[in-house]
């Protein structure tokens, strides 16, 4: 258990009262939701008729549509937060750190979840879980993630590194985007058996030059902006030295693959985890 879910779980035993994070003893009964994942996590949770609010964003389940909105992922109307007087809101960091400061300030209470590795999504998964008297549907799915880990790392245990395929995964193509070794899609491409080619960007998301691909001459291609073949036989495939690169002249550019399942740390994941170990590994 790492420090920070330690200090978490001692501050709801003891009631200890911080500025935005202060739980009491009732169980939140209005949350406000700003990323797609936490969402998926809550509704996952049997936490439908909890949901107050979520961001434009928040697609899945179908339910999540029919929430009221707060606004973006990056820009909540924080008037319409106040308005709905949540118990508690989840967000993220990165772009809505500075709605943190916000929440505190106004003494709303708050959970961080960004995860960057499955192990923190697991940890996150049953910290909401806790927060929300959720605690056994929180372990299911808790269990579930983990035995599709076990199963995959099972499977690819026998083979080496070398033989594992290079992966490179474009989440974006104006500008050209990959992930970095400190991403939660990282800790997904290396636990679905394959290697991340980009993981030495020294962000976690961050625009990459297209003939770095080139050099690093991948093996399979996740692009997660879903186009058809046709674009990426006219478009992708057409970039300067592309034509070279092992995907694209053994056809394992795959554009198919819903990108909310992989790109959302939240209780689909295992699905995504099998979704990319089939295709790495794909006869």
């Amino acid at each position: 258990m790492n420090t920070r879910r330690l200090l978490c779980l001692l501050s709801i035993a003891c009631m200890v009262i911080s500025p935005g994070r202060l739980w009491a003893q009732e169980l939140p009964k209005r949350i406000i939701s700003l990323t797609p994942a936490t969402t998926e996590i809550l509704f996952a949770l049997g936490l439908d008729d909890e949901i107050a609010g979520v961001s434009t964003y928040c697609s899945w389940p179908p339910a999540a549509k029919e929430k009221e909105h707060i606004g973006s992922f990056s820009n909540p109307d924080i008037e319409k937060i106040i308005s709905i007087k949540p118990d508690l809101v989840l967000l993220t960091g990165m772009e809505q750190e500075y709605f943190r400061v916000a929440l505190g300030d106004l003494k709303i209470k708050y959970l961080i979840v960004d995860p960057i590795s499955l192990n923190e999504l697991i940890e996150s998964i049953e910290e909401i879980g806790s927060i929300t008297g959720k605690e056994r549907e929180a372990r299911s799915i808790v269990n579930r993630i983990k035995d599709t880990i076990r199963r995959i790392k099972s499977a690819v245990s026998g083979v080496t590194e070398e033989e594992r395929p290079r992966v490179y995964v474009e989440i974006w193509h104006d500008p050209v985007m990959s992930v970095g070794g400190r991403s939660f899609i990282n800790d997904m491409i290396e636990t679905a058996g394959g290697i991340n080619i980009t993981k030495g960007l020294n962000r976690s998301y961050a625009k990459i030059d297209p003939e770095e691909v080139v050099f690093q001459d991948p093996e399979v291609i996740i692009l997660t902006y879903m186009k058809n073949r046709e674009w990426v036989d006219d478009k992708f495939a057409k970039r300067i030295g592309f034509s070279a690169i092992d995907a694209v002249k053994n056809d394992r550019v795959f554009s198919d693959l819903n990108p909310d399942i992989i790109l959302r740390p939240g209780p689909r994941v295992d699905e995504g985890l099998l979704m990319l170990h089939e295709r790495f590994y794909e006869d």
